[in-house]
């Protein structure tokens, strides 16, 4: 099987989520995408605005009716921060022979990816799918590359992709610009302004029934 590996704090998840994984699920013939909540993100000095069963949930009727989608607790079941090497390290042990691990992740995030934890040690463990970032083009060249990553990676000509000396390799897909921001959401819901066609009525209606969102930190 082809696994797209989906990680973020979806606070809470969209249709700039949705549509992303559907995107990369089809141009790379993946079998399932697996959308994973990130319960204590690494990254982030704040906390996330909604509690962590609740991104949860959130997720899980966002994705309901997709059979393409899938959602793990590996995150949310483990302590402490929820780094991506660990997470990688738990399918790289689950899967079978046959199958195949599709690591998806923004632009931004790629770029800070020298920050990670043992990010080196993720390249030989899947392929990476970096998606477009509205209003930027995605650095295509080696040179446009973090620091971090261009020494790992060579361009295989004949392939027309960059290929990790471990045989994984690195892709760039162009997603459609939809330009939704989970912090823009949470600005909207602060001001009791309408959130209506931003994420899934599923969601919408989860986020008034528990009041999450209202204030700053709400929802805990």
């Amino acid at each position: 099987m082809k696994i797209g590996l989906f990680g973020g704090t979806f606070d809470p998840i969209h249709w700039g989520h949705l549509r992303s994984a559907e995107e990369v699920r089809e141009a790379f013939r993946l079998d399932r995408v697996l959308f994973i909540p990130a319960a204590i993100p690494p990254h982030r000095i704040a906390r996330p605005a909604a509690a962590a069963r609740h991104r949860l949930e959130m997720v899980r009727r966002a994705i309901a009716k997709n059979p393409g989608f899938g959602l793990s607790t590996v995150e949310m079941s483990r302590p402490g921060k929820s780094y991506s090497i660990d997470t990688l390290r738990h399918f790289t042990r689950r899967r079978s022979p046959k199958d195949t691990l599709y690591f998806i992740l923004g632009l931004d995030a790629f770029r800070e990816i020298g920050s990670w934890k043992d990010f080196r040690s993720i390249f030989p463990l899947c392929h990476l799918v970096v998606t477009s970032r509205a209003g930027c083009a995605e650095p295509m060249s080696l040179e446009g590359m973090p620091v971090a990553v261009r020494r790992w990676f060579c361009y295989d000509r004949e392939k027309k992709v960059y290929r990790h000396e471990s045989g994984t390799y690195l892709y760039f897909i162009r997603i459609t610009d939809i330009g939704i921001s989970a912090s823009g959401i949470r600005r909207l819901l602060r001001g009791k302004k309408s959130i209506r066609y931003l994420v899934p009525l599923e969601v919408a209606t989860y986020i008034k029934r528990r009041g999450l969102y209202q204030q700053r930190r709400g929802g805990q």
